[in-house]
């Protein structure tokens, strides 16, 4: 979990650099409660006043500061929330309907998610396999994983 959320914080301050905003860093490994509670704050603080700033990002181009929190970082968000479910033993609950329409968005643009480094190679899965599965093993992770123990 502690690398999930390093990685959101750490990932996010480094993409909003692209609209001119520098958040200051923050020591998520010395108490990651209380810099996610930062990091929060500051990713709502930019939602609230987006003041007109444009995102410019050479895999996505230019968007409003705020399309692009929702397009990028609130669906990393929401992807990652399957790590966390599986890490702690849990069987993750994306939405059927949500993770059709993230996958028919991304399954169109996957040469340039993949040439991001964004995700690793897709994992294959049954032709029958839901839709939540689909999408997660589209972005490289394993429907069927389980924590060990």
């Amino acid at each position: 979990a502690l690398d999930i959320v390093k990685h959101l914080v750490e990932w996010s301050r480094g993409f909003l650099k692209g609209a001119g905003i520098e958040l200051p860093a923050l020591d998520v490994e010395a108490d990651p409660g209380a810099a996610w509670k930062r990091h929060v704050t500051d990713i709502q603080a930019i939602l609230d006043d987006p003041a007109g700033r444009v995102l410019s990002n050479p895999h996505i181009g230019d968007k409003p500061v705020d399309e692009a929190i929702d397009q990028f970082y609130t669906a990393d968000v929401w992807m990652h929330s399957w790590d966390l479910a599986k890490a702690l033993g849990r069987e993750p609950d994306l939405d059927q309907e949500r993770c059709a329409t993230a996958l028919a968005a991304m399954e169109p643009v996957e040469q340039m998610l993949r040439d991001s480094g964004q995700f690793g190679p897709a994992v294959p899965v049954a032709p029958d396999a839901s839709v939540q599965d689909k999408l997660m093993a589209f972005i490289g992770r394993d429907p069927a994983w389980r924590p060990e123990g």
